[in-house]
């Protein structure tokens, strides 16, 4: 028997964790497939220039969190909508829908990738001054993760490319790796109070606190099978993999250079 979506109600005094909502995984176009990245690269140009003025949003909002504890509601509004549309993307890119993202910086009434951030939340400005410093064990988490996801990427393009769908414990996985992206974003833009966590999924349906759902979603709350906690181990490996690699490169790169430089080469 399949589990039930979308009939998760809103916990009073719980912790409003920002939410992903994703349908369970469909059959996708398998020439969208093949093209992916190609397809984003307009989306791609449309962040770059979104993220410079989410830049200068977010300074603006640092100093208003500390004088009067919240965001303006347009500078909310402008994140909130900028962290949706960014998840958006990643979503395609990453294969969980096979819905090509749309250029909306509100809510996406049609779009099946949906993003949930309580809005108009109070922030201590003790957190806020320190938010940088903060939020680093957690930068650091979702780089690794995020980094061996796409360190092996191409095995997951293959996969689908060649089934025309993500089976349920790649789609748990990467559900799992988005989702905890999307609460670090909120997190650093000062949209939420509450610190990125359950990168493994929720343990039970009182996790995901933010509002009932009008629609069916495999991600609130979010369950990971044993093969997907797996996986979300094995991304962490990668990326630690990779690091390391990079770092011995950058280590030899750095070694070579000193000694060219004693011997006046």
């Amino acid at each position: 028997m399949e589990p039930h979506y979308g009939s998760v109600p809103l916990v009073p005094g719980a912790e409003a964790l920002p939410e992903l909502d994703i349908p369970r995984p469909d059959r996708q176009n398998r020439l969208t497939v093949l093209l992916r990245l190609l397809l984003l690269v307009p989306h791609l140009v449309m962040l770059a220039v979104l993220s410079v003025v989410a830049l200068f949003a977010v300074v603006v909002g640092w100093f208003s969190a500390l004088l009067i504890g919240r965001l303006p509601d347009p500078v909310e509004r402008y994140l909130a909508g900028f962290l949706g549309y960014d998840t958006r993307v990643n979503a395609y890119a990453m294969l969980l829908t096979g819905r090509f993202p749309t250029v909306e910086l509100g809510d996406t009434m049609g779009y099946p990738v949906r993003v949930r951030v309580r809005q108009s939340v109070r922030l201590n400005r003790l957190a806020v001054f320190f938010r940088l410093v903060l939020v680093i064990p957690a930068a650091i988490l979702e780089s690794l993760v995020t980094a061996g996801w796409w360190a092996v990427s191409v095995i997951w393009w293959l996969i689908v490319l060649i089934l025309g769908r993500m089976p349920l414990p790649l789609f748990e996985a990467t559900a799992a790796v988005l989702r905890y992206r999307l609460r670090l974003g909120a997190y650093m833009l000062l949209l939420t109070s509450a610190y990125p966590k359950r990168l493994f999924g929720d343990q039970t349906a009182p996790d995901a606190v933010v509002g009932t759902l009008s629609g069916p979603s495999a991600t609130r709350p979010l369950f990971l099978g044993p093969y997907a906690k797996v996986l979300v181990g094995a991304f962490i490996a990668f990326g630690l993999i990779g690091g390391a690699a990079n770092g011995s490169q950058y280590g030899r790169q750095g070694s070579d250079a000193v000694r060219a430089s004693l011997l006046g080469e």
